[in-house]
């Protein structure tokens, strides 16, 4: 039975990944900070990746066969209000399970979750973007998330570590917070049903095309890339076909149960949308099999459901 270690896991995608690996016949161990809780069954222990020591001892008593780094401070926003922050987390963090990694007599290897935020201003043209598209960052958050992956391309150069990066796209699903846009559309569309009479819901730019996946999609192509992608390589997670966010807001509002207004609203409208952001999937495609499975539609019927029941809860 292989085993997988899953630093941070009480996020979003972590309990996603928990239940996909388990189900595959894993055996997990997932950590969490002192302040967090994971409630799906596998062995946990607290650790905060800013503690080098701990991170070190950790990785060599748990000695996994597969290192999932998921641990990050992952909002852009919060990435311009706190720069030094993100890069200690993003940067400094992935350093010491890089190092940790490296001093492991074990040979572990190590997946490193990255984001297609990494090639932030896009070239005309350039779309579907490949895994050789050259990295442009437009917020912090991506510069951290890019330094990380030249970080692991170095350490696995250099050391002969097994190290494969990950770059994923935008992923939805049931729990996802409302930050994230179709889990927007689905808790408002929810909210407004409950309530009697007229109802109006807000949005911003529906016009840019964006590429969502399925989070289900997402982790069994994390568990692919543990057991068949290529050492050294980074790869695109993602459906590769962009829609318009206007298609992800008239499919949620067909599914509705009542008759809801829209309108747009100034303070939800970014400066600096870019049009256009759709991966090339090839690769991952190639050398594991891996495609998305799971409709747009169900992903949002699913996250609708999941709002309804936590307003009727």
């Amino acid at each position: 039975m292989k085993k997988a270690l899953i630093i941070g896991a009480a996020g979003f995608v972590g309990g996603y990944l928990i239940n996909e690996l388990r189900s595959a016949g894993w055996e997990v161990c997932a950590t969490c900070l002192a302040n967090e809780k994971i409630d799906e069954e596998c062995s946990v222990r607290v650790l905060d990746i800013m503690d080098r020591e701990a991170t070190e001892q950790l990785i060599a008593q748990e000695a996994p066969d597969v290192i999932y780094h998921l641990a990050a401070q992952s909002s852009v926003s919060v990435s311009w209000k706190r720069p030094q922050l993100t890069a200690e987390i993003n940067v400094v963090g992935s350093i010491n399970v890089l190092e940790a990694v490296r001093g492991c007599e074990k040979k572990i290897r190590l997946i490193l979750i990255g984001s297609g935020e990494e090639y932030g201003f896009i070239r005309e043209g350039a779309c579907p973007l490949s895994e050789e598209e050259p990295l442009r960052p437009g917020n912090i958050y991506a510069a951290t998330k890019a330094c990380q992956g030249m970080l692991g391309e170095i350490y696995a150069r250099a050391y002969k570590m097994d190290i494969i990066m990950v770059r994923a796209f935008n992923h939805s699903g049931p729990k996802q917070a409302p930050l994230f846009v179709i889990s927007d559309f689905c808790s408002q569309i929810a909210k407004l049903e409950k309530q009697d009479g007229a109802a109006e819901m807000s949005v911003g730019n529906l016009s840019a095309r964006r590429d969502f996946t399925d989070v289900r999609d997402v982790v069994r192509a994390y568990r692919l890339l543990a057991e068949k992608g290529v050492s050294g390589r980074t790869y695109n997670v993602g459906r590769g076909k962009a829609v318009p966010i206007q298609y992800i807001l008239d499919t949620a509002l067909s599914m509705a149960h009542k008759q809801i207004e829209v309108k747009q609203d100034p303070a939800r409208m970014r400066a600096s949308d870019i049009p256009v952001i759709e991966p090339d999937v090839s690769l991952i495609n190639r050398d594991t099999g891996w495609k998305a499975e799971i409709s747009m539609e169900q992903t949002i019927g699913d996250m609708l459901d999941y709002w309804r029941g936590q307003e009727n809860s």
